[in-house]
């Protein structure tokens, strides 16, 4: 009896701890991915930004305007609208299978209309491992205003 119960200890621990590494990998990546998302919507890079979403993206703006990946993109090149500087301050990854949930807090810069602004948020964001992939498949972010 001993000998049966060790021995299926051992067979879930078998299959246990390659998904905790795969899992720890998917954050890593996912995260990885997250940094790149900064800096190309600061650079205004397009091209960069379309290859990290899925073109089923479904976004949602600090200010509730629901976007496709395609308006996402087009928003980008608005030339009265940018983000000089997004910063990360905190973030957390959560894998789910072929799934990564990121949550985090953001403080983003830049001009609006000719107008310097400074912004800070939630957001989540929800990628998917498709063929060996991970794209963006939903973003969100919400402003943290300060109570008086």
């Amino acid at each position: 009896m001993k000998t049966a119960v060790a021995i299926t200890t051992l067979l879930l621990l078998a299959v246990w701890l390659p998904a905790q590494e795969d899992a720890e990998m998917a954050q890593t990546k996912v995260l990885s991915l997250e940094n790149v998302w900064n800096l190309a919507e600061a650079n205004k890079d397009v091209k960069a930004m379309g290859q990290l979403m899925a073109d089923t993206l479904i976004y949602i703006d600090y200010d509730g305007t629901l976007m496709n990946k395609a308006q996402f993109l087009a928003s980008m090149k608005v030339p009265t609208l940018g983000q000089q500087k997004i910063v990360t301050e905190s973030i957390a990854a959560h894998a789910y299978g072929t799934t990564v949930i990121v949550t985090g807090v953001y403080r983003e810069t830049g001009f609006s209309k000719g107008k310097p602004y400074t912004r800070r948020g939630r957001f989540m964001d929800a990628w998917m491992q498709n063929n060996g992939d991970w794209k963006c498949i939903a973003s969100q972010a919400t402003l943290i205003i300060k109570a008086n």
